[in-house]
């Protein structure tokens, strides 16, 4: 019953609040239909990213996994003209959907998709110029060593978000083996104790189902 419920209440802040247009309820078919992995973030998680971007203010976006590019869309469509984002995909199934969807939304020239291990992208990208907002959807293990490198990366008063976080509320449990939840773990571990960020942490419950995020400022 729970879970109906917050998939209705989803369903009926996004017909209120949430403009998902045709090339974004494309991205979300063409990846459902190409077998992608349902892991993308859900309209309102998607506008949200959206906004937060817009009130950053931000011209450079840094996005870790693609997946099918809903995500991205979202992202790139809150930067103001010459805007940039770079977004980073291991799988090699998901690039050249993800670089149709982006051509459909019209935002080809604006995003540049890269395949590979973002622990090897990474450090390609210490010569540009830095981002102001980073988005960490990938694979969680990997999140401590993201985050050093958003970081690195990211200028001060921006903004670094880390998707997935409470795994189902097993975030909790330090005895837990899984590898997922120890890199959350300890991501939210290195965010509490870093000094240049300040940061809070959010549940989410919706149609995707139980789950939540982490939103830290680069203070310095």
């Amino acid at each position: 019953m729970a879970q109906q419920t917050w998939t209705a209440v989803d369903a009926c802040f996004d017909g209120l609040l949430v403009e998902e247009d045709e090339a974004l309820t494309a991205a979300a078919a063409g990846s459902e239909a190409a077998g992608l992995p349902a892991h993308q973030v859900v309209p309102n998680q998607g506008k949200l990213l959206h906004l937060l971007a817009r009130i950053r203010g931000a011209r450079r976006i840094l996005e870790i996994g693609t997946l099918g590019g809903y995500s991205t869309i979202w992202l790139a469509r809150a930067l103001p003209e010459g805007g940039r984002l770079v977004t980073l995909e291991v799988d090699e199934r998901c690039a050249p959907i993800a670089a149709e969807n982006i051509a459909r939304a019209g935002l080809r020239d604006v995003v540049d998709i890269r395949l590979g291990r973002a622990v090897d992208l990474l450090p390609q990208l210490t010569d540009t110029d830095p981002f102001d907002l980073v988005f960490i959807d990938a694979d969680k293990p990997s999140n401590p060593a993201y985050l050093e490198w958003a970081l690195r990366l990211t200028r001060p008063g921006g903004v670094i978000i880390g998707d997935n976080v409470v795994r189902g509320g097993a975030v909790v449990d330090a005895a837990d083996s899984d590898p997922r939840v120890q890199g959350v773990r300890r991501f939210t571990e290195l965010i509490a104790e870093h000094p240049r960020l300040t940061a809070t942490a959010l549940q989410t419950v919706g149609s995707k189902g139980y789950d939540g995020l982490v939103i830290a400022l680069v203070t310095e």
